[in-house]
């Protein structure tokens, strides 16, 4: 299988659609509980062997963000847990708001970043 740029007119070029469609389900990321977020990851890593030019750096952008945000919830969610037994002596409230907080600053920042990808993509930029 050949990794050239399909020139023919009128044609997007190779991983365009695809990475299209991963930065539309990461937008969705709030309103689906993170799920559809999973779903574009698997689009991002299927189409990342055709993809060419600047589909290819946003569809690897999209993998790093998608890795780099998951290490970061898992922290919170670990820091929320540890706030529950913390609670009874009064330090876990605040923690365990806190890491609620990041937490949905997280998400927030992730949809963020994944609209000006889009964006990007839109007017044929690299990320």
């Amino acid at each position: 299988m050949t990794t050239e740029p399909n020139f023919t007119a009128g044609q997007e070029p190779e991983g365009k659609v695809a990475a299209l469609i991963a930065w539309a389900l990461f937008i969705l990321s709030i309103p689906s509980a993170n799920v559809l977020v999973l779903v574009g990851l698997v689009v991002s890593y299927v189409a990342r062997g055709t993809a060419v030019g600047v589909a290819r750096q946003h569809i690897d952008s999209q993998i790093r963000l998608f890795w780099s945000v998951i290490w970061w919830t898992v922290a919170l969610w670990i820091g929320i847990i540890i706030s529950i037994p913390l609670a009874a002596i009064g330090i876990g409230i605040i923690t365990g708001l806190l890491c609620g907080l990041a937490l949905f600053l997280l998400s927030v920042w992730f949809t963020v970043k994944s609209v000006l990808g889009l964006i990007s993509l839109l007017q044929d930029k690299p990320i």
